[in-house]
């Protein structure tokens, strides 16, 4: 209904398992490694727990993505079975035929001589069972001695439990202790935090076809209160959101269409927030002088900041009409500065600063002055009536827009614009031109300010804008049916980004795609061995060697 309204050629936000939407946080991957090291050469039993709606499923399919191609795969979705209907659906999973009315012991013996011939024959055997949390315990008992089947190095069966956090609870049964002592690795799944969040958005809204930000930060707070970094949960309230957003043609989504989506997503939520409101005015009526003497240290702490700070000598106080302008000049070419000493003498010189940053921050709300900074760190220059990236594809450049952090922008090492937000959640626009060590040099306007990364951290919104030039047309995807000079090409591409030396190599093989899913997973991009247009982009980036840096040192 709303798709072509946002510009979407899907919905993003459905709660059905699709799997080009997969996204995976660093939690997300943490848990993967752990899975993957469970399945290692001993086997025995692998533990994934998580609240409902964390993404324990998605965690679960990626590993089904990596098991390599000789092993079988058994997926039992619903637990609530006795011991020998669970014995009969395994055999059902791994194609066993058995009579009708079998025992639990022709059962067994079937899956025994089954699982010693996939040994037998260099095949590895993985049951896989979600909703463990309902799992009988004489059930999971009568899986332990259907692993009790192994050689001298592995267990013949390997078996992963995802479940709810009330599995680990079942699993310290004194009647399961013999199990518990076998699990070789277990992981329990946290909601995402607020940048993971944010991340998480953008992703399916990339997936779905819409690059530009179409959620206000406060909004995505927002939906990280009310979600608590529940994947699913957020998949509800942005699509009740957006739905209200279409109903009243408004873009970009903000808060109040979040607390709308909430109240209708989760109910009256109304009578909570007062509670909560009515303790905390109470509260504050007992800590007014430890409040005061909190916000005089937070000035202080701000004050400092700014008395670090490198101040550009230009004053023009008007900056709105400089967006037609080439800002060559700006960056530090024609700009006289001055570092205030690291300790100021008085409390004017202090106040003075910090107005200066302030100001700067006020005048920076304006995008087009940001990118017209960026376009003279290029050389080049806005063109009138024409948007950024519109004026950056007319002069041979590729505007790209991203979701990341600190860490994200570092390793890309090019000049970006950044989306940041002042204390009051304004957003105001800025351009980071060099970096030394932990600090940035941040051009907002006309003036330029060093700040640590502290600074950058409780300002990022998370989004940010690259210029880049492509030394090379490139086609729209590398995979398995690609011409062998493009596999050629993707694999010295990912040597060169890993520090390693590249392959010749005569077909698109498993080990390269190990190297292009770990530089996606990496880069937040969709880990499907595939390298499609965005994972392209991402590696050009890397290899690119014109354009303005951030610093000489080499990237990694």
């Amino acid at each position: 209904m709303y798709k072509a309204f946002y510009g979407l050629n899907d919905n993003p936000f459905s709660i059905a398992p699709n799997p080009h939407y997969m996204f995976l946080s660093d939690r997300h991957r943490e848990a993967l490694v752990h899975l993957t090291y469970g399945l290692g050469e001993t086997g025995g039993f692998v533990l994934l727990t998580g609240e409902v709606g964390t993404g324990k499923t998605t965690v679960s399919r990626c590993l089904l993505q990596q098991i390599p191609e000789n092993t079988d795969t058994a997926f039992i979705l619903n637990p609530s079975l006795t011991e020998q209907e669970l014995l009969a659906t395994l055999c059902d999973e791994l194609g066993i035929t058995y009579a009708d009315n079998p025992s639990i012991k022709k059962l067994t013996d079937l899956l025994s001589q089954y699982l010693l011939n996939n040994h037998k024959n260099g095949r590895n055997t993985v049951l896989i069972i979600d909703e463990a949390q309902h799992l009988r315990s004489e059930v999971l008992e009568q899986l332990r001695l259907l692993t009790n089947l192994e050689t001298d190095t592995k267990k013949l069966l390997q078996v992963i439990l995802i479940g709810q956090p009330e599995l680990q609870q079942l699993l310290k049964r004194q009647d399961l202790r013999q199990l518990a002592q076998r699990i070789t690795a277990r992981y329990h799944l946290l909601p995402l935090d607020g940048a993971e969040l944010a991340l998480y958005i953008q992703h399916r809204l990339q997936v779905a076809g819409r690059h530009e930000p179409l959620f206000t930060a406060k909004s995505i707070r927002r939906l990280h209160h009310y979600s608590g970094g529940i994947p699913r949960l957020t998949n509800l309230l942005c699509e009740r959101a957006l739905m209200a957003g279409y109903g009243q043609s408004k873009v970009p989504i903000d808060h109040k269409m979040i607390d709308q989506a909430a109240k209708e997503v989760l109910g009256d939520i109304e009578e909570s927030n007062n509670k909560f409101w009515y303790g905390v005015i109470a509260a504050a009526a007992l800590v007014t002088f430890a409040g005061a003497f909190y916000l005089f240290n937070q000035s202080s702490q701000d004050i400092s900041v700014a008395s670090v700070a490198t101040i550009s000598t230009a004053k023009t106080p008007d900056l709105q009409n400089q967006a037609q302008q080439a800002l060559a000049e700006l960056p530090t070419s024609e700009t006289t500065q001055v570092s205030p000493p690291a300790v100021p003498a008085n409390t004017s010189a202090l106040n003075a600063e910090q107005r200066v940053m302030q100001q700067a921050m006020m005048q920076s709300q304006n995008i087009d002055v940001a990118f017209a900074a960026l376009f003279g760190l290029w050389d080049m220059q806005p063109i009138s009536e024409l948007s950024p990236c519109q004026a950056a594809l007319q002069q041979g450049l590729t505007c790209y827009q991203q979701q990341g952090n600190w860490n994200s922008i570092m390793r890309l090492n090019y000049p970006v614009v950044v989306y940041l937000q002042d204390s009051k959640i304004t957003p105001f626009y800025g351009v980071i031109v060099e970096r030394q060590y932990e600090q940035i040099l941040l051009q907002l306007g006309e003036q330029q300010f060093w700040v640590g990364k502290d600074w950058f951290d409780r300002h990022f919104s998370g989004t940010f804008e690259i210029l880049w030039q492509s030394e090379q047309a490139m086609p729209r995807e590398i995979g398995q049916s690609s011409p062998l000079a493009q596999v050629q090409w993707l694999e010295n591409s990912l040597a060169m980004i890993e520090q390693r030396p590249a392959r010749l190599i005569n077909q698109f093989d498993s080990q390269l795609e190990q190297h292009l899913m770990s530089f996606q997973r990496l880069h937040g991009l969709k880990s499907d061995g595939i390298a499609g247009s965005q994972t392209l982009v991402q590696i050009n980036l890397y290899l690119s060697q014109t354009g303005p840096r951030l610093t000489a040192a080499e990237r990694r």
